[in-house]
């Protein structure tokens, strides 16, 4: 409790404070984070969208399940594979399933999020986009946080705020970069899918580094 205390701390010294970041200094790490495990990376993704496929043709009816119970800890693997490839650790394929550590956190933050944004957007549409956009930390505010999930969303908000329209602008470009990836086929998605989230954990590293506890 002491340690989420002195995060949530240190992150409104950080928002009062303001920040920045540089969009091709990111764009350019999380190529560079890509190509050390090129092959770990898309064999995972692939897996992922294997799984989805499976889910799509024998459980039709009940497919939203695979979104809410599998694919947040699934697609979480990935923010812990960057942790590690960041820190100069050693990486093997297994690592991309220890986003079921953080299970519960995880599928809470998605659901509670996307039903967030949901409503935001059947609303005003407007409020459902800038929610999208602010909980994009989310995840990784719980899994590096140690935040609760509602903490965790709250947390991502209130920090994206500060700087919202310039990730926007960072989101309609990873937006862009998968739908290249879509475009190609599908195949692309393998390289696009895994890079939006390293890009985003190289970011939230950047931004947080100091303000988060070990």
């Amino acid at each position: 409790m002491t340690s989420t205390n002195t995060n949530q701390e240190r992150l409104a010294a950080m928002r009062e404070k303001g920040y920045d970041f540089d969009l091709d200094q990111v764009f350019r790490e999380f190529w560079e984070m890509f190509l050390k495990q090129p092959l770990f990376s898309m064999a995972f993704t692939l897996l992922i969208f294997s799984l989805q496929l499976l889910a799509l043709v024998y459980l039709d009816k009940f497919v939203f399940l695979f979104g809410l119970l599998l694919a947040p800890p699934l697609y979480s693997g990935f923010y812990l594979v960057a942790f590690k490839i960041s820190a100069g650790q050693p990486v093997v394929y297994p690592d991309f399933f220890t986003g079921f550590t953080y299970y519960f956190p995880t599928v809470l933050i998605w659901l509670v999020g996307q039903v967030l944004v949901s409503l935001g957007i059947f609303a005003l549409i407007i409020p459902g986009v800038y929610l999208a956009v602010a909980y994009n930390f989310a995840v990784l505010m719980a899994i590096f946080g140690g935040f609760d999930y509602w903490s965790a969303l709250e947390e991502s908000r209130k920090l994206i705020t500060v700087r919202w329209w310039k990730f926007f602008v960072y989101t309609l470009l990873l937006l862009l970069i998968n739908l290249g990836g879509i475009l190609t086929f599908g195949v692309g998605l393998l390289v696009s899918v895994p890079v939006t989230f390293y890009s985003t954990y190289i970011l939230f590293e950047q931004l947080t580094r100091e303000a988060l506890a070990e």
